[in-house]
Formats: C-alpha cells, structure tokens, sequence
C-alpha cells in the first residue's frame, strides 16, 4: 500500500468559533501530545475553540488518508507502516497555518517526527498518571495496542518507555482526571503564554 496507502486528503477543519475575550491569536502550530487517554482530543478541540483557531487530530487524518481505520492498517500492515503514514501526516499537516493538532501516543517517539514538530510548532504535553490513564481508556476497543493484553500492564510499560521522550516536549501541563476540558484548555493557553522559545511567542496580544 505504500507507507499506509496515504492519498492527498483534506486539510483541516475550519475554526470552530471565535477566540475567547482575553485570549490571543495563534502564531504558530500547537501540538499535543501524550498516551492515549490524556485527553489531547477533547481538550485539543476545547482548546483551538477557545483561540478561534483551526482543529486536527493526526489519528482522523491518517484514518482519511489510507481509507481504512487504524485498527485495520496496524492488522493488514503492522505498526511500522502506520507509524509511517502518521509521520508524512504531520509533516503536511504542520506545513500549512496554525492549528491544534492532536497526535497519536506514539507520534512523538519518532526522531524525524519530533524534529519537525521542534521546527514548525509548539509541543505540548498532557501527562496523565497510569491510573488516569487506565480509567479513561477502559472499555475502549479501537485502540490497536491494548487489545494485546492486559491493558493496565500495557500502559504502564507506555509509560515507562514514553514518558522520558515526552518529557522533551516545550510545555507540560498535567492532565487532572476530575478536571473539566475547559479547565484543562485554560491551562494549556496560560502555558503557552508563559511559555518563551527561539520560535518566539505562541500567541498574539489579544486585541
């Protein structure tokens, strides 16, 4: 199929609404990464509401452009040929405006992956503990890697491997599991803003 069998496929979505009184323009791509279950997603999608800005979420993209869903790519191709499609995904997804993208856990484990995020967006990351993690992804079948076993052990090797490569994200804000969505934008935008890079700010003054 070729990597995952990508085709050319839509760009992102346009914004949602307008950018929330007191918050600023989006200069450069934000990027959001972490283990499934951290809430990069909803909170993604909370988050670019609130800055009037464009959401993506490189699973749906990937799903898009090979025309199958993850599950089915990881059965017929396995991990690497996913892994693959993911990173040409991103790597056009972060060619175009400023956006939220939302990437899948494993994204950011990727060398060429990480340095095109360093170089064209913002980074980050939704640290969960296991139990969190646990909890949210509980039931949840679509998720190629935890249908291998027992999925508390799975994650906790996730976290194990993961996390010290996560850690070399720009920002880190902890994703709380009995706090709301809006909450947890909010404190991604106080991050960014507080945020100082050789990429220069992430937002613009409101206003």
């Amino acid at each position: 199929m070729g990597e995952t069998g990508e085709r050319d496929a839509p760009g992102p979505p346009a914004a949602t609404g307008p950018a929330e009184a007191g918050t600023g323009r989006l200069l450069r791509p934000v990027v959001l990464i972490g283990l499934m279950g951290a809430g990069k997603s909803s909170v993604g999608q909370r988050l670019a509401d609130f800055l009037g800005a464009p959401f993506c979420d490189s699973d749906n993209e990937v799903e898009r452009a090979a025309g199958m869903t993850i599950a089915e790519i990881f059965e017929r191709y396995g991990e690497a040929d996913f892994r693959a499609g993911e990173r040409k995904v991103i790597q056009r997804l972060l060619e175009d405006r400023p956006l939220v993208l939302a990437t899948g856990g494993g994204a950011f484990m990727n060398a060429e992956t990480r340095a095109t995020i360093a170089g064209r967006a913002v980074s980050v990351w939704l640290r969960a503990d296991l139990d969190t993690l646990v909890s949210r992804t509980a039931g949840r079948t679509h998720r190629p890697l935890l249908n291998r076993g027992n999925p508390r052990e799975i994650l906790g090797r996730l976290v194990e491997e993961r996390y010290p490569v996560y850690a070399e994200a720009d920002c880190h804000v902890d994703s709380l599991r009995d706090q709301s969505h809006e909450a947890m934008a909010r404190r991604i935008i106080a991050a960014l803003e507080a945020h100082e890079g050789p990429g220069g700010p992430v937002l613009a003054p409101a206003g």
